[in-house]
C-alpha cells in the first residue's frame, strides 16, 4: 500500500528534507538534489514490507516528537517536594527523537536532509 501524501511529508521532515510542494514548478533547486531524487525514488518504490517499517518508525517518531514541546510544561519548576525536574529533559528528548531521525534516514539508505540539526560530540561506549 503506497504512502499517503501526510505519511510522505511527515517521512521527508523527519529525515530533513524540506517540503516539496504540489508538483514540478519550475527548476527549484532542492527538488533536483541527487540526495532528495534519492529519497523521493525510496518512498515511491519500496516494498510492502519496507513501507510497515516505516509506518513502525513513523509511529515512534511522532510519538517522542510530542515529547519535545511537553517538556514546557514542567519548565517553571525546578523543585516541589521530593521530585525534580530533569533540567536536561529537552536536550535528552532531542538527542533521542534526532537518533530515531537517524536510524530511519539509515534504513531508507539517504543521507540526513539539510534541514538535520549537526550531530555534535559522540562518545562510544
Amino acid at each position: 500500500m503506497a504512502f499517503t501524501d501526510a505519511e510522505k511529508t511527515d517521512l521527508r521532515r523527519f529525515c530533513g528534507y524540506p517540503a516539496y510542494g504540489a508538483g514540478a514548478s519550475g527548476f527549484q533547486g532542492w527538488r533536483f538534489f541527487q540526495a532528495y531524487g534519492l529519497l523521493e525514488f525510496r518512498l515511491n518504490n519500496l516494498s510492502s514490507a519496507e513501507e510497515t517499517v516505516c509506518r513502525t518508525y513513523l509511529g515512534t517518531l511522532r510519538g517522542l516528537e510530542v515529547g519535545v514541546p511537553r517538556t514546557a510544561e514542567g519548565l517553571d519548576t525546578d523543585q516541589a517536594a521530593v521530585w525534580t525536574r530533569n533540567k536536561d529533559e529537552l536536550h535528552d528528548r532531542l538527542l533521542l527523537l534526532d537518533e530515531w531521525r537517524r536510524r530511519l534516514c539509515n534504513f531508507l539508505g539517504v543521507p540526513p536532509g539539510s534541514s538535520f540539526p549537526e550531530p555534535g560530540i559522540r562518545l562510544v561506549v
